[in-house]
């Protein structure tokens, strides 16, 4: 039976932190599946011929969709010209941002940060920032009170959901950091993950980015029409829909506070098309076990780590039933998870320091 779950602070600044650590959930060891070292050294090297293939097939696309939403400019093909171009502008740049960030994609340091520069501005994620962001993620995954990237509490605020379908939550919270930032300010919580040596470099890309919005809104005014924005800035909102539906099948509806990311990730199968736009990051147990495999490696990955991890949701659709699921029965009980069976070549799960074995699962 199910015990009554209090609500939690979610913040990096309240008091969860601090519950965390005393637990020694805070930048703990994390269970890893056996894999060979001389497999994992193949795995793990990188390459930088797919990620330009990618790039140039992605700012390729771009242009072609980009012309053919220009030339429906002003006729009702508009709406789905620039719905693909949105989607093909966020989706990659979600995941452009994601991976160059970890510094994998490409095996030239240069052409890994110029892509992540541009993706930020595109998906507007402050650069810097937000890598020292996702690398608490990692090193704290899904730990509340520490994991800044946590899209929604439990029970879940739909409304934050909702909004993210257009970015119209996230979107203008990092407007308004752009706006800190550009004069020399951070958050409480971007205190606690942001180096002191890294301020200046935000600062000076959050300056950086404004400009580059003024220079919109600039040509927006003097051509008297918004399609200079519909094709740099608005993409951002109008083009979320791929971002958030991938996005929520992450983590959402699995564990917390656990130190095994085969309980707290979700690997899920995808076609073709949608690998790419995701750039695989749908093996996403695999990725944060070993995030320093690139991505056009971790389907292997996945092939070396499956006996030892709950089989792969079968499609996209599966992942989005069981996440909605998951979070209808969290708004009534917040301590519900999903938790798959392990097959039986798999070691056991690892659930951490402590644990409350009382939470209520779904098989």
């Amino acid at each position: 039976m199910a015990i009554v779950v209090q609500k939690r602070d979610y913040s990096i600044t309240g008091p969860e932190s601090k519950r965390a650590q005393e637990k020694g959930l805070a930048t703990a060891e994390w269970y890893t599946s056996p894999i060979p070292r001389a497999k994992m050294k193949e795995l793990m090297k990188r390459r930088n011929g797919p990620a330009i293939r990618d790039t140039i097939i992605w700012f390729g696309g771009l242009a072609i969709l980009g012309y053919l939403a220009y030339l429906s400019w002003g006729t009702w093909w508009a709406i789905p010209a620039f719905l693909a171009y949105g989607i093909l502008y966020a989706t990659p740049g979600d995941s452009r941002w994601h991976e160059c960030g970890h510094g994998t994609a490409f095996k030239t340091p240069w052409m890994n940060e110029v892509v992540y520069q541009i993706a930020s501005f595109m998906v507007l994620r402050s650069a810097t920032p937000w890598r020292w962001s996702h690398a608490r993620h990692h090193t704290d995954t899904i730990i509340v009170g520490r994991d800044p990237e946590i899209i929604t509490e439990r029970p879940p605020i739909w409304r934050i959901l909702l909004m993210q379908i257009f970015h119209l939550y996230g979107g203008p919270v990092e407007i308004k950091r752009f706006i800190l930032h550009t004069f020399g300010k951070l958050e409480s919580q971007e205190k606690e993950y942001i180096p002191e040596s890294q301020h200046s470099k935000t600062f000076w890309e959050a300056r950086v980015y404004m400009l580059i919005i003024l220079a919109i809104i600039g040509a927006c005014m003097y051509a008297g029409s918004i399609l200079p924005a519909m094709f740099i800035f608005l993409p951002s909102f109008y083009g979320g829909i791929v971002v958030i539906t991938f996005g929520i099948t992450q983590h959402l509806g699995l564990y917390e506070d656990v130190l095994d990311h085969r309980l707290n990730s979700r690997t899920i199968y995808m076609n073709r098309l949608c690998r790419f736009l995701y750039w695989n990051m749908n093996y996403h147990v695999e990725h944060h076990m070993f995030p320093m495999v690139p991505y056009h490696a971790l389907a292997k990955l996945h092939a070396e780590m499956k006996d030892d991890c709950p089989a792969a949701r079968p499609g996209l659709w599966a992942a989005l039933k069981e996440v909605i699921t998951a979070l209808r029965k969290q708004k009534h009980d917040p301590a519900h998870v999903v938790v798959k069976p392990l097959p039986s070549t798999a070691r056991p799960y690892m659930y951490g320091i402590e644990h409350n074995m009382n939470i209520k699962v779904e098989g």
